[in-house]
């Protein structure tokens, strides 16, 4: 008896400790940030950017899981300016996004406080500006969510942790970008390619040892191809996914999209190219920065790896390997495969079809023949205060219909605990990117054509990863599902900024009605309130 009373006191001990070191590593975060503009030259012309704490990209973000972050953000530039967190759930939390159906924007010479949590999240993610075209001139940068102490995962602990930054630039100002959109044409094509900032730089390591390579595509409009000279990468992480470890020769990475890579430094002490190039398109760009061995006494040479020679199918191909690791931990200790989103049963289905088109003889992109505007009010806050004339919720289809396109405030309505199913129908000649705020969501399937009802006997209901970001090819569909377990107004949007910015966008409202803070956190007591909110209390 006395053994079996001594066990359950050591169990007891034994719980009481695991709680106390999950709670104790719950820490809160404090950060005080300031954008303004300054000059540099990434192309080697001078040009405005915009900074973060005189950081151009800005600070790398370094967190882990379940973290409180308490960030200032001052706003010294001369327009309004929100900052979104690229890939973070922000549970229960919509109120945090930093996108303008949630967010007023912070007035210049002003500042807010954002209040989030890493919340059971672990991978390579970004921030970025979210309103106007500021994310084409910086404030963007690396977010990284590192596993706690007592969750494994699924490789050694590389001896580095490289973030690159990898998007296309312009040599414009993001107001004459804007002017160009505004006026009803398309942006032009981008002057370069860079990486963290610039055309050039180096990342050193030992030989012998394995570094994490960070990637993700900040840029505008166009999807890159990585590579290393020389060197496997093995992919371990896509978005918050652990997967099946494959080795790559080079990787598509879309508008957008982050992974993180391990590399081994197993060839002769020298220094290797770096090198990301644009992809489908006309005009090919390159950037490339320097793999630099510590006990190499040689330069960079021979021919940099070429991209390959496969386009769209290749890449396809390529983006179907992507796989589920279902028995390593996610950000708690339970394995990725415990939740068998396959045998779940859809409630909804939604047809999304973009298109490009004229409106008042002017370009906007449309989805479901509607261009998206944003009214002066957030969605959030007219929806906390019941305000009316903001929008309503029968304001788009949930399939297309082949209508003439129309401005439009584009709201879908689902319920909490929903189990949807989108399909994002290409019908255009061109590469798109769509992104959803508040989840990840599983990427069962891409297809050629149009995707029908049929389009689902091809669907990997076993071991597709989540993602927030996915691609979707010319003339082609792509099938995700969304276990929408998270209460808000989530945004679903184009990457691709212009088409972003020129109607390409909807949102979820994901509703509840017997209100709860187990499902939704109060507004916060600091929010802004701009438009028909502003005035009332929070």
């Amino acid at each position: 008896m006395g053994n079996v009373a001594l066990f359950h006191l050591m169990c007891g001990i034994f719980i009481f400790w695991s709680v106390s070191l999950v709670k104790a590593e719950d820490t809160y975060k404090y950060f005080t940030w300031t954008a303004t503009y300054g000059i540099l030259s990434p192309l080697g012309v001078p040009q405005q950017v915009i900074l973060i704490n005189g950081q151009f990209p800005g600070p790398r973000l370094d967190l882990v899981t379940n973290d409180n972050v308490i960030l200032n953000l001052i706003n010294k530039l001369d327009e309004p300016l929100l900052l979104t967190w690229n890939g973070i759930k922000q549970r229960k939390n919509s109120w945090q996004d930093g996108v303008l159906g949630t967010n007023c924007p912070i007035p210049k010479n002003s500042n807010y406080t954002y209040k989030f949590q890493t919340k059971d999240q672990i991978g390579s993610y970004t921030y970025f500006p979210s309103t106007q075209l500021h994310r084409a001139v910086g404030g963007f940068g690396a977010l990284n969510v590192y596993a706690r102490s007592v969750i494994s995962v699924p490789y050694a602990k590389p001896a580095g942790d490289f973030s690159l930054l990898i998007g296309d630039w312009y040599k414009s100002s993001h107001k004459v970008l804007r002017q160009i959109l505004d006026s009803g044409r398309s942006l032009p094509y981008p002057n370069g390619l860079l990486i963290n900032g610039e055309k050039q730089s180096t990342f050193s390591g030992d030989q012998g040892k394995t570094y994490m390579f960070r990637i993700s595509n900040v840029g505008l409009k166009n999807s890159i191809n990585f590579r290393i000279q020389g060197h496997k990468m093995r992919v371990v992480e896509v978005e918050g996914s652990h997967v099946l470890q494959n080795f790559y020769d080079s990787l598509d990475v879309h508008v957008g999209q982050s992974m993180s890579v391990l590399v081994t430094l197993d060839q002769p002490p020298k220094d290797y190219y770096i090198v990301a190039s644009t992809r489908f398109s006309r005009i090919t760009f390159t950037a490339t920065s320097v793999l630099h061995y510590t006990n190499s006494q040689t330069p960079v040479s021979g021919p940099m790896p070429p991209a390959p020679a496969g386009q769209m199918h290749w890449s396809m191909l390529q983006a179907r390997t992507f796989r589920w690791n279902l028995t390593s931990n996610a950000a708690r200790p339970n394995p990725q495969g415990s939740f068998h989103y396959g045998k779940i049963t859809i409630s909804r289905t939604f047809v999304m079809a973009n298109s490009a088109s004229l409106i008042n003889g002017k370009l906007r992109y449309a989805v479901n023949s509607v261009s998206y505007v944003n009214p002066d009010t957030p969605l959030k806050l007219a929806d906390h205060f019941n305000i009316p004339g903001v929008f309503n919720l029968n304001s788009i289809q949930a399939y297309p219909s082949g209508g003439s396109p129309y401005l439009g405030t584009a709201v879908f309505p689902t319920s909490h605990h929903d189990f949807i199913e989108i399909v994002f129908q290409n019908d255009e000649a061109a590469m798109q990117s769509w992104h959803l705020d508040g989840y990840d969501f599983w990427v069962v399937g891409f297809g050629s054509g149009k995707w029908t009802q049929a389009s689902r006997n091809k669907y990997n209901l076993v071991d597709a990863l989540t993602r927030h970001t996915t691609q979707v090819y010319p003339k082609s569909w792509t099938a995700i599902l969304v276990s929408l377990d998270n209460q808000g107004m989530w945004n679903l949007r184009s990457a691709m900024w212009d088409r972003q910015y020129l109607g390409q966008q909807v949102y979820l409202r994901v509703y509840d009605p017997t209100p709860s803070l187990a499902n939704e956190y109060d507004i916060p007591i600091n929010a802004l309130l701009c438009g028909k909110a502003a005035g009332r209390h929070t």
